[in-house]
């Protein structure tokens, strides 16, 4: 077993099990990508068995940090077996949801997620991408499903040194037999969706927003909102979360014309009339900037954008554009109305984005009231020992009557 060990003093996240190890914290020691190593502090203390990865800043993932633990098949089922089990201690009213969350599942690199009777799997980093076949055989084993499709097509890939690879890795029929379909409908709450795991972002689709599209339709149900603008819209799950709770009109905007077909394939599936939509495939500032200029308004607005900033590094630059799009809202919303707010971005705290749309708010001139602050669903959990497993952070800011 190869060891690495650490320069004096960078032991302290490891005792906090954290499980990154960073590449400057490593004084001595290396090993093949993916290879499990032993991870000692400068005095050789036993610290962690770790995944290494010689091209990543990230430069070692823990496994465990039980010394008497072998780094196996059996280990991986196990937790495997455990994440999925977990699951069925959240109310998920959904046949889509997240079976394997990464690092908070205690395997990191990983990201598995279920469509119905179809796996969608990520492996992003060198230590699962070593056992790629051991992982998805246990996949298939503790769900009893025989669909598995692989969506390893994320940049991080290249941070590790590994190549993108997509394509189904369980479930094609041998002797010339079609592949399965890559579009599939999942059920929602009380609603239906279609994705594609083959084209769709991520692994097809948005399931960390599961709980915050039935809120908004609770909203809307209470509030009857005559006009919802629904921003980044994607393919139309919040579109068809806002009819359903009986919206009077949604306005759906994304610079994605095949979202955007998708998204009003959704609203026909669940039965909505096509009339009460506008689909606009088009810029989201520009947009806002002309309805504006228009004096158009809106009584809620949903602003769900993509990843502004990746890492911290990104933040200053992503707080501008998080900013802008926020005051933009606001400048759009009635009196009383109200703006579902979001940041997806790992380099964006908490506490960041509320200082962010507190600074949108100041420079629209409103004032506004957090009712509500939201979180990714429950099958993406954040463990006590990964903070970094909250990337999702949302608002419901109430613009003050005048």
């Amino acid at each position: 077993m190869k060891t690495i060990r650490l320069r004096e003093g960078k032991e302290r996240s490891l005792l906090r099990r954290h499980p990154w190890i960073f590449d400057s914290a490593i004084a001595r020691g290396g090993a093949d990508a993916g290879e499990t190593v032993k991870v000692e502090s400068s005095g050789g203390q036993f610290l962690a068995w770790a995944s290494f990865s010689p091209s990543s800043k990230i430069r070692a993932r823990a496994w465990s940090f039980d010394e008497s633990q072998r780094i196996d098949a059996a280990f991986l089922n196990a937790l495997i077996e455990r994440a999925i089990r977990t699951r069925t201690c959240f109310d998920i009213r959904s046949d889509g949801l997240r079976l394997i969350h990464g690092e908070s599942d205690g395997l990191p690199g990983l990201i598995v997620d279920r469509y119905a009777d179809t796996l969608v799997a990520q492996f992003l980093a060198a230590g699962v991408e070593r056992w790629k076949d051991v992982i998805a055989d246990a996949l298939l084993r503790a769900t009893g499903l025989t669909l598995l499709y692989e969506r390893s097509d994320a940049q991080v890939r290249a941070l590790e040194g590994l190549p993108e690879a997509t394509g189904w890795l369980r479930g094609i029929r041998t002797g010339g037999a079609p592949a399965p379909p890559t579009e599939i409908t999942i059920r929602e709450h009380d609603w239906r969706l279609t994705l594609d795991i083959d084209t769709g972002h991520k692994t097809g689709f948005y399931l960390d927003q599961r709980d915050s599209r039935q809120r908004f339709a609770e909203h809307a149900r209470h509030r009857r909102f005559p006009r919802v603008l629904n921003c980044y819209c994607y393919t139309g799950g919040f579109t068809v979360a806002a009819l359903a709770g009986g919206a009077g009109h949604v306005t759906s905007i994304d610079s994605s014309g095949p979202a955007l077909e998708r998204a009003r394939a959704n609203v026909a599936l669940n039965g909505f009339d096509a009339s009460r939509t506008t689909f606009m495939d088009a810029d989201v500032n520009a947009s806002m900037r002309a309805f504006i200029e228009a004096g158009q308004t809106f009584d809620a607005i949903i602003l769900d954008p993509p990843k502004f900033a990746p890492t911290a590094a990104h933040a200053e630059r992503a707080a501008r554009a998080y900013k802008d799009i926020n005051r933009l809202a606001f400048k759009l919303l009635v009196p009383g109305g109200e703006l579902f707010t979001y940041s997806c971005s790992g380099g964006i705290s908490a506490d960041l984005f509320h200082k962010i749309v507190a600074s949108a708010g100041i420079d629209a001139g409103v004032e506004g009231c957090i009712s509500e602050r939201l979180q990714g669903a429950p099958d993406h959990p954040m463990t006590i020992h990964f903070p970094e497993g909250e990337y999702l952070k949302g608002l419901v800011v109430v613009k003050k009557p005048a």
